[in-house]
């Protein structure tokens, strides 16, 4: 808690500035802002701060004139002080200059290092010169009253006898003491520019924020940004400036050398994600890494997937509808989404979708097997007619003409599955007709869920500008072959249809 002055200080002071909160707060190092408010709140209601507050001074006014006069011995130099003193923080250091010393508190910054470098240089030789003053003003370039200007600045208006010029008396001690005080300002100099090296480079090179705390740094980390700024400073400052000991730096610097005992994983992760897409996650490249006999958690294929960033291709879709209203009488959903099948060629599903590129638009229409996802057979064309679903379940029929198999064909409300072409192909194969109900999709989920995965898969995640629709269609049939042979599915014991199949001796 404030003490009553403290706390009337900074509400006459706040008043004075118009009521700019941050402003009194960093000319007086205190207090926040919520408090400040309150403290003028009170003031506003009886023109008087309540007492009963005698929480005693953090600092003593010893230890305050202490700081100030450490501050200006050393250049105006906040840094400095700190550092050598321990105390206190920077806004309160100001604070006490400005009550103390009010025509004395301009800080020196980093911006002006130089200049001050030059002023004492001037100053030295001013201090030392053979001749006149004059001609050490013409050499630097000033004028003589700018050169005793900045002499009483360095050395103060009332400075020693012994730092005073006198013709003809010896001049050794001054230069050595004025020569001490150079090499003390250069390397404060230099620690001021490697504090701010390192701030930079660690903003650069692990992406912290600048004026980031050095504490919670990594020993790793401090590694990176000494060997980052080795050729600018010693390895002694950085260790020191880091608070790195010289132990641990070899050490993870030795541990930064070795080679990455995941290099040939990255590569078979990459030529696996590649060459399926761009659409396998974790779990399908885990198993995929397991079939070739390398054995990580599916942790570690996470990681190396960011690291690697092989980021599986997102949904991003657009529905077809081929509803053309009540034309004929509809069949019962039969299904009622029950997708589950124990034996292949139980239930069908069917249904059409469509693909827009610059070139024009293309259209699928697939026949899925529920027992195990497989796409019976497919018919791919230019326009959503008749013949596109007629040509896809003859061949389909073919498929279960000399087994004998009767499978539920389920489709949606579309024309393409209610003309006399498609009843009468169905009522020849003695197959059964199922249909979900009007604007339902989710009746027929598992069909659509095919659409969405080979979207994201192959559609979505590429490129069709300069394809030419006989080339997009090449493609699309490529890409439904690859899905019943190679793709793999967790659902199926991350294995293919086709290999699913095989592995139960089942014809595919």
């Amino acid at each position: 808690m404030y003490s009553y002055e403290d706390r009337l200080r900074a509400v006459q002071l706040y008043i004075k500035l118009d009521k700019r909160i941050g402003l009194t707060i960093r000319q007086l190092g205190y207090p926040t802002k919520n408090a400040l408010k309150a403290w003028y709140r009170e003031y506003e209601q009886s023109q008087a701060l309540r007492a009963g507050y005698t929480r005693p001074a953090k600092f003593s006014q010893a230890e305050k004139e202490r700081a100030v006069e450490h501050c200006l011995e050393h250049g105006r130099c906040i840094a400095v002080t700190i550092k050598a003193l321990g105390y206190p923080c920077q806004s309160l250091l100001s604070a006490w200059l400005q009550e103390l010393h009010p025509q004395r508190t301009r800080v020196v910054g980093r911006s002006q290092e130089l200049a001050l470098e030059a002023k004492q240089s001037a100053v030295i030789a001013l201090c030392t010169r053979p001749a006149s003053a004059q001609a050490v003003a013409d050499q630097v370039g000033v004028s003589r009253g700018s050169l005793y200007k900045w002499k009483n600045q360095i050395l103060g208006h009332d400075a020693p006898a012994s730092m005073k010029r006198k013709q003809g008396a010896p001049v050794s001690s001054d230069r050595a003491d004025l020569e001490q005080q150079l090499e003390t300002l250069r390397q404060d100099i230099r620690r001021l520019r490697l504090e701010k090296d390192v701030l930079k480079k660690a903003n650069e090179l692990l992406k912290k924020e600048l004026g980031i705390d050095q504490q919670p740094l990594t020993n790793r980390e401090k590694t990176l940004l000494v060997d980052a700024l080795r050729s600018s400073y010693s390895v002694t400052e950085l260790l020191c400036e880091l608070d790195l000991p010289r132990s641990s730096y070899f050490y993870h610097r030795a541990r930064l050398g070795v080679a990455d005992k995941y290099a040939s994983v990255r590569q078979a992760m990459t030529d696996i994600f590649e060459r399926n897409y761009g659409c396998y996650g974790y779990r399908r490249l885990h198993a995929s890494l397991s079939d070739q006999c390398v054995r990580i958690s599916e942790k570690v294929v996470r990681r190396l997937m960011k690291q690697e960033r092989l980021v599986a291709a997102t949904s991003k879709r657009r529905r077809y509808g081929s509803y053309m209203g009540e034309i004929s009488p509809a069949p019962d959903n039969v299904l009622n989404r029950d997708f589950s099948a124990g034996a292949p060629n139980e239930k069908w599903l069917t249904d059409i979708t469509e693909f827009q590129i610059p070139a024009g638009k293309v259209y699928l229409s697939p026949m899925i097997d529920c027992f195990d996802g497989m796409v019976v057979s497919w018919s791919i064309g230019t326009r959503p007619n008749a013949e596109l679903v007629n040509t896809m379940l003859d061949a389909a029929i073919e498929k279960v003409a000399a087994s004998g198999e009767r499978p539920v064909v389920h489709s949606d409300r579309g024309g393409h599955y209610r003309w006399p072409g498609w009843l009468a192909r169905i009522a020849d194969a003695k197959l059964v007709r199922s249909m979900s109900r009007k604007g339902c999709s989710p009746d027929n989920a598992a069909c659509e869920g095919f659409f969405g995965r080979l979207k994201t898969e192959m559609f979505f995640a590429r490129d069709w500008l300069s394809t030419s629709i006989e080339d997009f269609i090449a493609a699309l049939d490529a890409y439904i072959r690859w899905y019943n042979e190679a793709r793999i599915k967790g659902s199926l014991g991350f294995r293919s249809p086709a290999q699913h199949r095989q592995r139960l001796g089942i014809a595919a």
